[in-house]
C-alpha cells in the first residue's frame, strides 16, 4: 500500500514500497494526484506490467546521443560519417527533450522539415536511422524497457531513385588532367585506382602495402563495408600506379595513402570544379567501375568476386551499360 505524505505547502509525495521493486516516490500538488498515481503504478506491479521510467525521462536525447557515440559507434566501420550525423542531431532543439518525451509526430516533423529544406530522402533516412538505434539499444541494453521507438510510429520517405551517373565523353581524361594539376598529391592515383578495382573511398585509403600481392596481382582486403574480407584482382594499370607510389618512403602505419576519407572527397569535388564536370561524385567511379567489368565481359559472378557485393540486385543497381556498347554487341 502506497504512503501518502504532506511535503512543505501544497506540496503531497507518494510513496511506493513494494516487494520485487525498488522503492519509487513521486511529488504532487495535489493529494488526489498522488493517490491517483500510486494506484496506477500499484496496479502495473500486480499485473508484472510496471516498468521503471526514472531512467529515460531522466536521460536527455544529448546525453544519449553522447553515449551513444562513445559505446555504438565506434564499433561501426565508417565512424566519421555517423559522427557527424551525430553532431548534427546534438544540435537540433530535440536533443534537449528528454527520451521518454519525444513522439513519432517529432520525427515526422524533422522529416517534413529536411525534406523542405531539399535534403536528400536517402539523408534523412540515415539521419533517421541513428535515433531508431539509439531507442532500440537503450531498450534491450541500457535498462530503459519501456522505451517506444518514435521512429517506428512515421512513413520514412522513399528512397531516391538509384544514381546511374557514368563518365561521358572525355570527362574522364579532364578529370585525371586536373587531377594532376590538383595540389592533393594523391587524389591522381586514388581516382585510377577507384576506376579499376570498384573499391570504395574508404577501401582505398586503408589500403596497406603488406596486402599487395604485386607477383599474383591481387590486393587483400580484410575489412569491408560488408564484414566479409575479399581479394581484389589488379589491372596493368593498377599495379603500375602502385609501382610509382612505392618509390616514395614507406609510412609507419604501412597505408598507402596518409589521408582521411574526407580530405579525399574534398579533393575530389576540387577537381571536378576544376575540369568543369558536374554532376559527378567520388561513389560513381565505383558505378563506373563495376559497368566496365560487365562491359569486357565478365559475368554476375565474377564482378561480385570484386565488387564485394553479396545481393545481386543490389550488384545490378550498380550497374549501368551503355545502349550503344549492348547494340555493337549485338551486330
Amino acid at each position: 500500500m502506497a504512503t501518502i505524505v504532506r511535503r512543505g505547502k501544497g506540496q503531497w509525495q507518494a510513496k511506493i514500497r513494494k516487494k520485487g521493486y525498488r522503492r519509487l516516490s513521486k511529488t504532487f500538488y495535489y493529494r488526489d494526484e498522488a493517490v491517483a498515481w500510486a494506484r496506477e503504478i500499484e496496479s502495473k506491479m500486480d499485473k508484472n506490467l510496471y516498468f521503471d521510467t526514472t531512467e529515460a525521462e531522466n536521460t536527455t536525447l544529448l546525453e544519449a546521443l553522447k553515449r551513444y557515440s562513445k559505446e555504438i559507434t565506434p564499433k561501426k566501420k565508417v565512424p566519421e560519417v555517423e559522427l557527424g550525423r551525430i553532431r548534427r542531431w546534438q544540435q537540433h532543439h530535440l536533443a534537449a527533450c528528454s527520451l521518454i518525451a519525444i513522439r513519432g509526430k517529432d520525427m515526422a516533423d524533422f522529416r517534413d522539415q529536411r525534406l523542405a529544406e531539399g535534403v536528400s530522402s536517402n539523408t534523412i533516412r540515415l539521419e533517421l536511422a541513428i535515433i531508431s538505434h539509439l531507442y532500440t539499444i537503450a531498450r534491450k541494453e541500457w535498462g530503459m524497457e519501456n522505451l517506444v521507438n518514435p521512429v517506428s510510429n512515421i512513413r520514412l520517405p522513399r528512397p531516391s531513385r538509384a544514381r546511374d551517373r557514368r563518365l561521358i565523353n572525355d570527362e574522364e581524361k579532364r578529370l585525371l588532367t586536373a587531377a594532376r594539376k590538383s595540389r592533393s598529391r594523391v587524389i591522381e592515383p586514388v581516382i585510377i585506382l577507384a576506376l579499376e578495382t570498384a573499391a570504395r573511398r574508404a577501401e582505398i585509403v586503408s589500403m596497406k602495402w603488406k596486402h599487395i600481392d604485386r607477383q599474383n596481382r591481387t590486393w587483400f582486403l580484410p575489412e569491408t563495408k560488408n564484414g566479409t574480407a575479399r581479394t581484389v584482382p589488379l589491372s596493368s594499370n593498377a599495379i603500375a600506379v602502385l609501382k610509382t607510389l612505392q618509390t616514395e618512403p614507406t609510412r609507419i602505419d604501412g597505408k598507402v595513402f596518409g589521408v582521411k576519407t574526407h580530405s579525399i572527397t574534398q579533393a575530389f569535388s576540387r577537381c571536378c570544379k576544376m575540369a568543369k564536370i558536374e554532376g559527378l561524385r567520388f561513389h560513381d567511379l565505383r558505378h563506373e567501375a563495376t559497368s566496365r567489368f560487365f562491359e569486357r565481359g565478365l559475368n554476375m559472378m565474377e564482378v561480385a568476386s570484386i565488387t564485394g557485393h553479396k545481393d545481386l540486385k543490389m550488384l545490378k543497381r550498380y550497374t549501368h551499360l551503355r545502349a550503344e556498347d549492348l547494340a555493337r554487341k549485338l551486330g
